[in-house]
């Protein structure tokens, strides 16, 4: 087992801004209020695809952003949401926050979903601004920022193919080939000391996890040498592989060699006698393997047998194409359960901050910000406006509470104010 881990940033779609925009009708002041709402901004979305068994492909890319919604239109059209951006993962992947390292989700069922960052709300066009005593107003809600945060994908893999066979028989040659492990290998027995696994990737969001089981003997199952500790990574495979020596160096039956392993597997758990396995008749490019092979295809024409090369690259990959086709006909077992705690988004938090400091005054926020870019400053009702929202979320008594003073500095984003009551 080891751990298939990927750091990411996510990053939702802001919500459009609402319109500024007037009918030409008769008898509407200043033509009537028009504009319409902005669309909502786009989320980012983790969902779970049985078809994939590795994060392989969040190497490559570490940034996904959503996309923004539309500002509003004339005429009291909204703006189009934006699309959410969905990003499928392995059935019993973890997303954790990366600042605190909180699980936030445990996603261990097919197609679960979680939605990592939410995207901005649109915000309202003029239209929906106009009351008894504003007629005609000549300003819009910006739309919410969408939320970011920086996640860490992480699956704890247990192999979903394992390679069986004799010691020396060409098992971590070909998870070399196949894969980016880099097993130590040389020509004597017990190379291998302990499971290697590599990532197989065959394009298109296609892979699975390979593990090189270190070679068994005959008495393995019932303790002799390591074996009894290697049948316990078999015994949490999907499916096997069985590398044989179709050569039949250091004077070897491949016939023999294959019932011997699977004796191996059932006298140490009859379930290991009925997993899947592919036959894969190693070392084609020695001649006395051809004959070999075809006795093997004679005695067992019911089995699914591969002949090639690990050595020499040949025939790998259909073999490891048809591994994964097998693989998604394997029903999905049950993943470790983990304890999923809320760790809060910073960029949810939706409050008002006031402050003191050096002798200034500043109002910073989520709020604030969107209500910045909501107004226009040159128009005497869009002002009016953003004063009624400070003093009704108690922004200027907050002032007060700190001493703010006739003529004090008071900056609300970029702007620097004068304090007057």
């Amino acid at each position: 087992m080891f751990i298939d881990k990927a750091e990411i940033k996510c990053q939702a779609g802001h919500g459009g801004d609402g319109a500024v925009a007037w009918r030409r009708e008769k008898y509407e002041p200043a033509g009537g209020p028009a504009g319409g709402d902005g669309g909502k901004g786009g989320d980012v979305i983790v969902r779970t695809d049985p078809g994939l068994h590795t994060l392989m492909d969040f190497r490559y890319s570490r940034i996904y952003k959503a996309e923004n919604g539309q500002g509003g239109m004339n005429k009291l059209k909204y703006g189009r949401k934006g699309q959410d951006v969905v990003l499928r993962v392995p059935v019993g992947t973890l997303i954790k926050d990366k600042e605190t390292g909180g699980v936030i989700a445990d996603l261990k069922e097919p197609n679960a979903q979680f939605t990592v960052c939410k995207g901005g709300k649109g915000g309202k066009g003029n239209a929906k601004f106009r009351s008894s005593t504003r007629q005609a107003p000549s300003f819009a809600e910006a739309g919410t920022r969408g939320e970011a945060r920086d996640i860490i994908l992480e699956l704890k893999l247990l192999a979903d193919v394992g390679l069986v066979g004799f010691p020396n028989v060409g098992k971590s040659t070909l998870l070399s080939v196949v894969s980016a492990a880099e097993p130590k290998i040389a020509n004597y027995h017990f190379t291998t000391l302990e499971p290697n696994l590599g990532v197989v990737q065959l394009g298109d969001e296609r892979s699975f996890v390979l593990a090189d089981i270190p070679g068994l003997i005959e008495g393995a199952s019932q303790g002799i040498g390591l074996g009894d500790e290697f049948l316990k990574h078999v015994e949490r495979t999907k499916l096997l592989i069985h590398v044989i020596d179709a050569s039949g160096s250091e004077g070897r039956d491949p016939i023999e060699d294959f019932e011997l392993i699977n004796q191996e597997l059932k006298g140490y758990n009859e379930k290991l006698a009925t997993k899947s396995q592919l036959i894969f008749l190693n070392k084609m490019d020695l001649p006395e393997s051809k004959a070999n092979a075809e006795a093997f295809r004679l005695a067992y024409p019911e089995l699914t047998v591969f002949e090639g090369s690990a050595a020499m690259n040949a025939n790998v990959r259909d073999l490891m194409n048809k591994a994964y086709n097998e693989l998604q006909a394997i029903e999905t077992e049950d993943y470790e359960t983990y304890d999923v705690v809320y760790v809060d988004n910073k960029e949810r938090k939706d409050g008002i901050e006031v402050y003191e400091e050096h002798g200034d005054y500043h109002i910073d926020g989520p709020y604030i910000d969107k209500l910045l870019r909501s107004t226009n400053f040159g128009d005497h009702e869009s002002l009016r406006y953003f004063q009624e929202n400070l003093r009704k979320n108690g922004v200027i008594d907050k002032l007060k509470d700190l001493g703010v003073g006739e003529g004090d500095s008071v900056f609300i984003g970029e702007y620097e104010f004068e304090f007057f009551e």
